[in-house]
């Protein structure tokens, strides 16, 4: 299955919010757009996630383009994704990779977002492109989570790195990029104990890994991949600037899109953060990852959307 038909399939339960409240919304032949109809379509973007900003981004292109004409619901559709795509424009490259030596990639996250099942499917991509791969268990807090990042090197055929639990992440860090280095890795991906955005010592201990990943090659981490789970909607955008801050991320790993119908979010996190959206989880098998593509994301949202109103007026 290519990335757009399994991306609609992830996008399935924000698609579906988006059908029921489009229907609604052009119950009949045309409609004028007016407050009321501008009201109605803020409403229903609100409730996909996509943040305030996006939803009057939208909200008043629809009014500048639309205002005072009775419109069909392609007009509205295509108004829509023009502008969406123009608001998650991005860089393309997932991933900069280090032009020498070996490419480090730490990865940081809250409890329970997908982070060690995201950096399987992440070494899984880089192997799938012929990469070595190493993996650094810096979750030392927690023996079930060095077990569980063990048993995915295992499977996938990577090495990976572990300490004592106890052992501070940063000693982890340092580890395996000096391990990556003596190698010749291609790729080392380093995990980090999960911590709420709120945890002001263990955020400020993520600056610390950094600094220790840092020590034995010059320009690491080249990338600093945040994992946020898409179910947590907003709250996301919080988690996302506070990790950003601290850890210097360069970009988005957003897992469990398949399981929300928030998928809006990213819109809304790609607005007011910045940051790329750079990998999407869509299913718990490790190649259940793909490159994030706005333009295929936007025409995947909206894929269903024609064809389901049609399907009402008809009746």
């Amino acid at each position: 299955m290519g990335f757009f038909n399994r991306l609609k399939q992830g996008l399935k339960k924000t698609g579906s919010l988006l059908k029921t409240d489009i229907r609604d919304l052009f119950k009949s032949e045309g409609r004028l757009v007016d407050d009321d109809f501008l009201e109605e379509a803020r409403g229903i973007l609100f409730r996909t996630d996509m943040g305030y900003d996006s939803t009057e981004a939208l909200v008043e292109e629809i009014a500048t383009k639309l205002r005072g004409r009775v419109v069909q619901l392609e007009e509205i559709v295509e108004v829509l994704k023009a502008k969406l795509k123009d608001l998650m424009a991005q860089p393309v490259t997932p991933i900069e990779y280090a032009s020498l030596g070996p490419t480090i990639v730490m990865v940081c996250g809250v409890n329970g977002a997908g982070k060690t099942t995201s950096i399987a499917k992440l070494a899984s991509q880089f192997k799938s492109e012929g990469k070595t791969v190493l993996l650094g268990a810096g979750d030392t807090f927690r023996a079930a989570a060095v077990e569980q990042l063990t048993i995915w090197a295992e499977r996938l055929g990577c090495g990976i790195v572990t300490a004592p639990q106890g052992t501070h992440p940063a000693t982890v860090g340092y580890q395996t990029v000096e391990r990556a280095v003596a190698e010749s890795v291609d790729v080392a991906i380093v995990d980090t104990a999960g911590r709420l955005q709120t945890q002001s010592d263990l955020m400020a201990e993520l600056t610390k890994i950094r600094g220790a990943i840092q020590k034995p090659l010059d320009g690491a981490p080249h990338e600093v991949l945040l994992v946020l789970d898409a179910t947590t909607g907003q709250n996301g955008v919080s988690q996302a600037s506070k990790f950003a801050e601290a850890a210097g991320c360069t970009g988005i790993v957003l897992a469990k899109l398949d399981g929300t119908a928030k998928g809006g979010v990213v819109v809304s996190i790609r607005q007011q953060m910045g940051l790329p959206v750079k990998y999407v989880g869509l299913g718990e098998g490790h190649e259940d990852l793909a490159p994030f593509e706005p333009d295929e994301f936007v025409e995947a949202l909206f894929a269903d959307v024609l064809g389901a109103t049609a399907a009402a007026t008809d009746a």
